[in-house]
């Protein structure tokens, strides 16, 4: 700090001024660009120039490329046809010195604001080679050594910005790569356990089929033998829905659109899932029946099954309620239960791959993916999908879906 104040006391009132203001606005910086404007309107007054531009190195750490530019004042005239004083860049930039350059000086263009006067300074700090600041002038004057020195003040207040928008860069990098390690151990977790589920089921109960110093009874043999059946079908369940989730995030999984109705596909799965589950209460309201719409069927299926079947698995013992609406060239169903409910915090990352609710019972299984896939599904209907819920009360999924134009 004492270096500092020797080194700006020979600055005038109004520079020293200047500099502290753009001294506080650097270390107070939350937008680099919104700060760099507000360098350009503290620095103007005190230290006249048309354009800045700044240079920042590219990976190479050879070439440079404009980050920010403003012209103002005789400087906005010119915009159209203006180099931005690269050459003048390139030169500070590789020479590590102070470069003044005058364009257009020897001709006989009789508008002096064709001259160009470029001031440009390397830009560094610990070390580090961070660009190049560029100032020009058009018409002149010609830069004198107490605005170099100004200048310079300026330059070192800015390389200070860009160091701490790289530390700032670097920090959410390292933020982002270990909520992606977080999320990779997270998922790996949460696939193993859901894999390892049913294969335990499966192996634990063939391998006691298996044991030849016990003769199982009829009865407890079909037991086990459905018992392994369902694990299996667990098992195809999850792989399927790792499968879809990928193929789908790529944009591969293949659907084969064709003209249905609606109301019919719905009463078909209604029907499924009684039967699956026989104490299940689906009440069916479909108050414009006849809508026909281009989908997939299976794909569509999956959406509808999965809503009803985690209401089966969040909401037991609930009544669900499939609605059927026409409004706007759309399709309107509606999925609600009457269970516990969704909290809001949970309720918007609802879809996102691999969510599950934190405070789920532990008895319930899941991977997360039944909802992303649903979106992603609808949302190759050119469709959509969300959800309401109102804790003690129940939750709801609303899916929007464009009826066929030649059918209505």
């Amino acid at each position: 700090m004492d270096d500092f104040k020797k080194a700006t006391g020979s600055l005038r009132p109004q520079e020293l001024e200047a500099v502290y203001a753009i001294s506080r606005a650097v270390a107070e910086a939350v937008n680099t660009e919104a700060v760099l404007d507000e360098i350009v309107q503290l620095a103007r007054p005190v230290f006249i120039f048309d354009n800045m531009v700044l240079y920042t190195c590219c990976q190479d750490n050879n070439s440079l490329e404009v980050k920010y530019a403003r012209a103002i004042g005789r400087g906005r005239f010119h915009e159209a046809d203006l180099a931005w004083g690269e050459a003048t860049a390139q030169q500070a930039h590789l020479t590590h010195e102070i470069v003044t350059q005058v364009e257009g000086a020897g001709s006989n263009e009789p508008d002096r604001t064709n001259i160009r006067y470029s001031l440009g300074l390397p830009l560094y700090t610990s070390g580090e080679e961070l660009g190049a600041l560029v100032f020009i002038r058009f018409g002149g004057p010609a830069f004198l050594p107490e605005q170099i020195h100004l200048a310079e003040f300026i330059a070192q207040h800015v390389a200070q910005l860009l160091q701490h928008r790289q530390l700032v860069e670097r920090i959410a990098d390292l933020e982002a790569r270990r909520r992606l390690d977080n999320l990779q151990e997270d998922f790996i977790a949460t696939i193993s356990h859901e894999l390892l589920t049913p294969l335990g089921f499966i192996k634990g109960y063939t391998t006691t089929l298996l044991r030849e110093d016990i003769n199982w009874d009829e009865t407890t043999r079909r037991e086990f033998l459905n018992i392994v059946n369902e694990e299996s079908d667990r098992l195809r369940e999850l792989i399927d829905n790792l499968m879809d989730s990928s193929r789908l995030q790529a944009g591969t999984l293949r659907m084969n659109f064709q003209l249905i109705r609606l109301d019919t596909l719905l009463k078909d799965i209604a029907l499924r899932a009684q039967s699956r589950n026989p104490n299940l209460s689906i009440e069916l309201n479909l108050k414009s029946p006849g809508l026909q719409i281009l989908a997939d069927s299976t794909r569509l299926g999956q959406v509808f099954d999965n809503i009803i079947n985690n209401a089966i698995k969040y909401a037991p013992n609930s009544k669900v309620v499939v609605t059927m609406t026409e409004f706007g060239n759309r399709a309107h169903i509606s999925i609600r239960d009457f269970g516990p409910g969704i909290s809001p915090q949970h309720l918007e990352k609802l879809f996102q791959r691999f969510y599950r609710v934190p405070d789920t019972s532990t008895s319930v299984r899941g991977t997360g993916l039944g909802l992303y896939i649903c979106r992603k599904i609808i949302q190759a209907h050119h469709g959509e999908i969300t959800a309401e819920s109102t804790l003690g009360e129940g939750t709801t999924f609303f899916i929007h879906l464009p009826l066929d134009p030649n059918s209505t």
